[in-house]
């Protein structure tokens, strides 16, 4: 590497000032006069041109001693700060390394700056030097920083003290005993800034000194200042990592602690007390202090983080155990009206439940879900209704002794306005009813007594199932048959429909010889000559009395009314199921089997008549015929077989059904977790046994530090595996910019962090000629935003550098950055230089991570999704399955289409994946694929539709999939 750069690198600049491109810069002769001549706000700004032009790689030798004469004695606040800048970036060494003469005078005049009576000029000068990397300028300011730590204002005390440490930290020789000095600061000092400034440095420079101190006012601590509190916090913490024999020590001190004012000490001793002590006391406290901000704190992100601090407890199996007496104390977060904190609390305490908690926290959230009911109090009222049936649904399967507690209350819900709820409580219903015997007349009993208040047509039909399959005795059938001829009013039907319409008129002829008796009428002459009356109250209109008639219908009889004749079809199927049970029951007694069999056949017939009179708004369809019309038929020739199949078949699919949900939960839900940790609880034969009391102390320090897990999980290394290391080096990220043969080379690593990408571009000068001005122009396509320009600089023959560059991301799209490297060469008259980039496509891909939604939720989004992309499969894979694997794998994408409903071949498959972005954005795909079975060589064709809230994210998945598809191809 060439002297230049070596320089370059060793002056690390601290302040980036941009300089427009567009605007004229003026002479070295112009500023010469601006800075001697000019008054100070012209000084002032001939001085920020000569900071941004030198910034840019310009030089400027003569002015140095033009600005120590004319500037430097100059009294105004506003050119002191910009002399610090200057100070800071210009170049205070010779060529050949020795210090110019001309600094000097500017050491004298740092000196009397640290001398100054104006706080401000004293603590920003101090906070200059630490930015100071030449050792014979600090030299003889020492004793001048040294009289800082006694001035009166805590401004520049802090300051000194920030400055002692960054010069002792840089050049210790310069002050060997300041560590004794700044513990001898600290024990007199009384600012909590200037006290956690001492107590920061004593923890890096001087750690005995430091533990000395808090030891002498460890009883103290909770009177300080937060910021001071963090960094106890924080000595501890490494004490403590690095030697174990010290936490009996200190633990007392961070258990004080947890009960501190500040949210964040707290936060950060409960992190703390747990990674020094595993004692249930000790993560008891630390569980409460969590809880405890979770409920007082009002960000909802910081409950959000706080959870997952203690679903990370959870995950040891020794601090669960601790945490399930804690449940109850949890369930107080579920105060927040954020829909997400109520989520993950919901989900942690139902991992956490256990069989001496489950009674109380069966009333909590009866008692939440009784709170509903006031649908005023917060917004996502309907989801979280939706959530905590779930829960209870949940909580009947893991303890089924508190079914016949929860059921009468959850059902209730079945006539809820909200139909997500209501099919929650139906789906709950179907598979408690099914497994629990003891519990079928409970529920019931309930089921028919709640019949009538149904509003959504959805949930009647699943009710009808239910009540159709489970009514097992005569009585629980003749109270179905009695609910449904109240729900469905008289029969038959066009007949009854046209008596009220008659009758209508009739009570309007009456109201009319009323309304003439008491109210004013109008006399018209009729065409025979006759007199004719028309009262006022008959002249309005009878659209909206229509309307309002059909609301006022038995439940049945409106939906048929409004033409949902589906509910109709499920209505038979229920009345043969009742006939054929009915029929066994009474066996023998042919007069009550055919009375049961002509009332249900009555009622098939009549709506069926109704639906083909016309008078419904939407005429019965062939489906709903037909299905109507074969009950009818069953009822009337009674076929054994036909018979056993609506008798036994139909619990028989449920069964399985339910056997096949199950068998998924075991695979992905909270029966795998609780397998896997029994899993890792077990120890093999061989394994070594490990006792505390003779683990000697560096067997101890095996555990990382948090500060380092924090940073890296910041960073984005975390968690990566052996088998990974090749995969997500940076060599597979690197895009090449420019070509080999080009004058300027360059390269870029792209790394995505989440919410930003950090371009790490490599300049290369492969020419003999110094390229001045050279700079990197960067643009954005799609919805990425780049945070700042790329300065300037100058680059040496066959040399080379590193330029960053931030850009933020607002969303999930496919983003392309494009732009061009500009630079003048030394002594060429033509116009500026410049190579075109190669552009860089940022993969939809690092954003998108798998989801899991329910069949209900995936059918409402894919509704409410108004933007659709349809992708034409174009692959040359042959097996239905592969090219799933294949879809799933390259979109990240999770498949909700359960594993059993995907086996088989039968020449044709349909799935619906599911993902989020971590912004929050949902993309729904059903893939529908073929193949022909004659001829096994054939490739897949098909299509997949993508739905999403928005555009981009749309064409962005639909671009990866047909990018994916020709890579196969290829």
């Amino acid at each position: 590497m060439s002297s230049t750069s070596s320089i370059m690198i060793e002056q690390p600049c601290y302040t980036l000032i941009n300089l427009a491109q567009d605007v004229e810069q003026p002479t070295e002769m112009k500023l010469k006069e601006d800075l001697e001549k000019g008054d100070n706000k012209i000084k002032a700004e001939a001085l920020k041109k000569v900071i941004q032009l030198m910034l840019n790689g310009e030089k400027f030798p003569s002015l140095l001693m033009t600005i120590i004469r004319f500037v430097m004695p100059v009294a105004d606040h506003t050119l002191k700060k910009l002399l610090l800048i200057f100070w800071e970036i210009v170049p205070k060494n010779t060529p050949d390394g020795k210090l110019m003469h001309e600094m000097i005078l500017v050491c004298d005049a740092y000196r009397r700056d640290l001398q100054h009576p104006n706080e401000f000029i004293r603590g920003s000068t101090l906070r200059f030097l630490c930015k100071l990397k030449e050792p014979e300028l600090l030299e003889p300011l020492m004793p001048s920083i040294k009289a800082c730590l006694e001035y009166k204002h805590n401004y520049v005390r802090r300051n000194a003290v920030m400055a002692i440490f960054t010069i002792y930290k840089n050049f210790n020789f310069l002050m060997p005993d300041a560590p004794e000095i700044i513990a001898n600061f600290l024990e007199r000092e009384q600012d909590m800034s200037c006290k956690r400034n001492a107590f920061m440095m004593l923890i890096h420079a001087d750690q005995d000194r430091a533990l000395n101190y808090l030891s002498s006012c460890i009883d103290q601590v909770n009177s300080f200042g937060d910021i001071l509190q963090l960094v106890i916090v924080e000595l501890i913490y490494k004490v403590c990592h690095a030697n174990p024999s010290e936490r009996a020590r200190f633990i007392r001190c961070v258990y004080a602690l947890l009960n501190s004012s500040s949210p964040a000490v707290r936060y950060e001793a409960a992190g703390t007390l747990i990674t020094l002590s595993s004692a249930p006391s000790a993560v008891k406290a630390a569980a409460t202090c969590y809880i405890d901000l979770i409920v007082k704190e009002s960000d909802n992100n910081v409950k959000l983080i706080v959870l997952d601090k203690i679903i990370q407890l959870k995950e040891v199996p020794s601090h669960e155990k601790v945490l399930q007496e804690l449940v109850m104390d949890i369930l107080r977060v579920l105060s927040s009206p954020d829909i997400e904190v109520r989520k993950k609390t919901l989900n942690l305490c139902l991992d956490l439940v256990s069989s001496r908690t489950i009674g109380e926290m069966v009333l909590v959230l009866k008692k939440e879900l009784s709170k509903t009911n006031n649908v005023n109090e917060i917004d996502d009222m309907d989801k979280y209704r939706q959530l905590l049936v779930r829960t209870l649904h949940q909580m009947t399967i893991k303890f089924p002794d508190t079914a016949a507690s929860i059921v009468p209350s959850v059902i209730e819900y079945l006539s809820d306005n909200n139909e997500l709820a209501a099919n929650d409580v139906l789906v709950f219903v179907r598979e408690i009813i099914h497994k629990f015997e003891n519990l079928k007349e409970l529920i019931l009993q309930k089921l028919l007594e709640i019949f009538s208040l149904i509003k959504s047509v959805k949930i009647l039909r699943g009710t009808l199932w239910i009540l159709g399959e489970y009514c097992d005795n005569i009585e629980d059938i003749q109270s179905l048959l009695t609910q449904v001829r109240q729900s469905l009013g008289d029969i038959p039907i066009v007949d009854d429909e046209l008596k009220r319409a008659a009758g209508i008129e009739n009570k309007d002829d009456e109201q009319i010889l009323k309304s003439n008796i008491s109210t004013g009428t109008q006399q018209l002459v009729t065409a025979d000559g006759t007199y004719a009356t028309q009262s006022a109250f008959v002249s309005s209109p009878s659209s909206s009395s229509n309307k309002d008639d059909i609301d006022k219908r038995p439940p049945l009889r409106g939906f048929l009314m409004k033409g949902d004749f589906f509910i109709a079809s499920a209505l038979a199927r229920t009345l043969t199921k009742l006939a054929v049970k009915y029929s066994k029951l009474v066996d023998g007694n042919e007069t009550k089997q055919n009375r049961f069999n002509a009332e249900a056949m009555l009622i098939m017939a009549c709506i069926l008549h109704y639906g083909k009179s016309g008078m419904a708004k939407k005429p019965i369809n062939e489906d709903d015929s037909d299905s109507i019309n074969v009950c009818l038929r069953v009822l009337s020739e009674r076929s054994p077989f036909v018979l056993n199949l609506f008798n036994n078949q139909s619990a028989a699919a449920l069964s399985s059904m339910l056997n096949a949900k199950l068998t998924e939960e075991t695979d992905s839900g909270w029966l795998k977790q609780s397998k896997r940790k029994i899993k890792s609880q077990q120890i093999q034969a061989d394994d070594p046994l490990r006792f505390g009391q003779l683990i000697s102390n560096s067997d101890l320090i095996d555990k990382e530090d948090v500060f380092d897990l924090t940073l890296k999980q910041a960073i984005g290394v975390l968690n990566k595996k052996d088998e990974d290391l090749i995969l997500s080096s940076k060599l597979n990220k690197v895009t090449q910019l420019t070509g080999f043969s080009d004058p300027v080379y360059a390269e870029a690593y792209v790394h995505v962090n989440q919410y930003d990408i950090v371009l790490d571009v490599l300049i290369v000068n492969q020419t003999t000629d110094t390229l001045q001005n050279l700079t990197l122009e960067l643009a954005t396509l799609g919805d990425l935003k780049l945070v700042e320009k790329p300065q300037s600089l100058t680059l040496a023959p066959r040399d080379f550098t590193n330029i960053k560059a931030n850009i933020k991301v607002a969303s999930t799209e496919n983003g392309i950055i494009f732009g061009n490297i500009v630079y003048d060469i030394t002594g060429a008259t033509s116009d500026r230089n410049c190579v075109v980039l190669n552009d860089i496509h940022i993969d939809i891909m690092d954003y998108i991570v798998p989801a899991q939604c329910t069949d209900q939720e995936f059918l409402q989004m894919w509704v409410l999704f108004e933007w659709e992309n349809k992708v034409v499969v174009n692959t040359n894979i042959k097996d239905l399955n592969e090219y799933l694997e294949h879809i799933i794998k390259s979109t990240n994408m999770k498949c909700l289409t359960p594993e059993k409903a995907l086996s088989g071949d039968c020449g044709f498959m349909a799935a619906n994946l599911y993902a989020k972005s971590i912004f929050g954005e949902d993309v729904l795909a059903n893939v529908s694929i073929e193949k022909s079975l004659h001829n096994p060589e054939s490739h897949v064709h098909g299509h997949i539709r993508i739905r999403a809230k928005s555009q981009g994210m749309a064409l962005s998945m639909g671009d990866k999939i047909n990018l994916t598809q020709k890579q196969i191809k290829n």
